[in-house]
């Protein structure tokens, strides 16, 4: 049953319904933006700070000091060049006399200096996440990556099982009332298992709704659906900065976040804002559940008693399949390994999706002398990635998307080599210039990579493997909060092995199908039978009819 010509809105139809449906998909990017980047302001480096004093730790003729002076017998002096206040250390008087004899830890907890951006009040100060506490950062950030990771993984699946929609819904009452338990946290305990959880809902909530934008719109707006919702994602990313500017401490920053998901599973909550996808309906064998929501479809994207022969004709063979008992059925991620060629495609993905996220580390820490600014970085990330989805609207459009996937990899693995061998020696414009193009290959790779992951699983496990690819994706992440609590010891061994896996990726990607222009498949066997078109297939050669004789490499026989 071919949805794209029959069913979905036309290409050429981008109507008040048509819009209703992008709008539908795209503002809740925003929300989600907020809960997902809000990690970098809830945990950033630790504004300069010292151990507050103790006069019960100085002798008797130094107890009344007050200001300056009692920092100075207080504190010892860093070495020069900074010749400030040690961040971690107190004098100790153990003798009787007014001169130190060593020191020792801090008693009384710490003074911060207050932030010159960012949040006043954040769990690092609230909770003195420093000196010997400060490994309790990069950890919080990996279970939240981990939280990501889970929720990924389990959703997914969920996805394939109770439908788009319905995870979609869940995934944000979940994120509702555990947003708000982040915010009411009391201890640095409760708060790392709460964030585990919350991280975990949010992207479920994010891979649901990218499926189900993926299966409500037709084959040739796939591209500019899922681009147009990376720039409303970039937009809620710009936005934060602002918020945390307005809010002040991270409690009120993550309420509101939680208020705005809140707004979101208000209005999204209804089946006639955002209607389950009928891909699925249909896959799983639902046609009763498809034909209304298909006919809700027709009925917003077009105008009353405007209905086509086309849907008509769909309605009835809709009808057809309802005669009679209709056992819904469901399928298993691990019926994947029973295929021939959709696992190594799917693991190809996965391996480009780990590669251009796991990179970025990289090419950030090259950046970072030069970006001194709090804000500075995240402004220059959301803006290489909203860059990144304009080029690839251009790109894949002309070039397909293998085509594209393997230019932004080569562009990839040559920034990442030039930086390895040549970094050293290059002038600081250079090396800018070069972070700067490896960052934003490596963003389009790993955007890329999960689209096209979309566009070639199956209807019947696409929650799952895209789950996993996404989950790929985060681990690479996780390079980040490592490398801190290592004090970013083996950076040079990360730098080799991931640039060394880049270019391996280049050979890989060369396997994959061409899925532009093509219907998505519903079944597995939709998906093992697509053929394999040569590299550089100009657009006129692709097959008219997007449901053309399913052939397998062997027997392809092109125009």
């Amino acid at each position: 049953m071919d949805l794209d010509t029959r069913g979905l809105p036309a290409p050429g139809s981008w109507g008040r319904g048509s819009r209703l449906v992008a709008a539908a998909s795209w503002l809740p990017n925003v929300a989600l933006a907020l809960a997902l980047s809000s990690e970098a302001l809830l945990f950033p480096a630790p504004p300069a700070h010292h151990c507050r004093p103790d006069p019960a730790l100085l002798p008797p003729e130094l107890r009344a000091l007050a200001g300056p002076a009692l920092l100075n017998a207080s504190l010892p002096r860093l070495p020069p060049p900074s010749r400030g206040w040690s961040p971690c250390q107190l004098l100790r008087y153990p003798g009787p006399g007014p001169e130190p004899n060593g020191t020792g830890p801090c008693t009384r907890g710490w003074d911060f200096a207050r932030p010159v951006a960012g949040l006043l009040n954040s769990p690092v100060t609230q909770w003195n996440l420093v000196c010997e506490d400060q490994w309790k950062v990069p950890l919080e950030q990996m279970s939240y990556l981990l939280g990501w990771l889970l929720g990924c993984v389990t959703l997914g699946s969920a996805c394939d099982r109770f439908g788009r929609r319905t995870i979609l819904v869940t995934s944000l009452l979940l994120a509702v009332v555990l947003g708000t338990a982040v915010a009411l946290a009391i201890s640095y305990s409760m708060l790392l298992a709460l964030r585990l959880l919350y991280g975990a809902t949010v992207a479920g909530a994010f891979l649901s709704l990218y499926v189900a934008r993926l299966e409500l719109c037709h084959a040739d707006h796939r591209l500019l659906f899922s681009m147009v919702a990376g720039l409303f994602f970039v937009a809620g990313t710009m936005l934060l900065p602002g918020l945390a500017a307005i809010c002040k401490d991270w409690r009120f920053l993550q309420g509101l976040v939680s208020l705005l998901l809140g707004l979101l599973l208000l209005l999204w909550g209804f089946p006639s804002m955002f209607p389950e996808s009928p891909r699925w309906l249909v896959a799983t064998r639902q046609p009763g559940r498809a034909k209304e929501v298909l006919w809700h479809l027709v009925g917003v994207c077009q105008n009353p008693g405007d209905a086509t022969s086309e849907d008509v004709t769909l309605a009835a063979e809709l009808d057809r399949l309802s005669e009679g008992k209709s056992l819904t059925q469901y399928h298993s991620i691990f019926e994947l390994f029973s295929t021939e060629l959709l696992w190594k495609n799917t693991l190809i993905l996965a391996f480009t999706t780990l590669l251009g996220n796991g990179v970025q580390y990289n090419f950030t820490q090259n950046l970072a002398p030069y970006l001194p600014h709090f804000y500075l970085p995240c402004f220059l990330l959301a803006g290489l990635e909203a860059a990144a989805s304009l080029s690839l609207i251009v790109l894949a459009v002309f070039c397909g998307r293998r085509a594209s996937l393997l230019l932004w990899t080569v562009l990839t693995s040559l920034a990442s080599l030039l930086l390895l061998a040549l970094g050293q020696y290059l002038p600081v414009w250079t090396v800018v210039a070069l972070s700067g193009l490896g960052l934003l290959a490596s963003q389009a790779m790993s955007v890329l990579s999960i689209l096209f992951a979309g566009e070639i699983l199956p209807t019947v496990i696409r929650g799952a493997g895209l789950g996993l690819i996404m989950a790929a994706g985060f681990l690479g992440r996780v390079a980040t909060p490592v490398m801190s609590i290592s004090n970013h010891h083996g950076f040079f061994l990360h730098h080799v092995v991931l640039a060394s896996f880049a270019v391996l990726s280049m050979l890989c990607i060369l396997l994959l199908p061409e899925s532009q222009g093509r219907t998505l498949p519903e079944s597995l066997e939709d998906a093992e039978g697509w053929w394999y078109p040569p590299l550089f297939l100009p657009r006129w050669r692709h097959p008219q009819d997007h449901r053309a004789p399913l052939l397998l490499p062997s027997q392809a026989v092109f125009p």
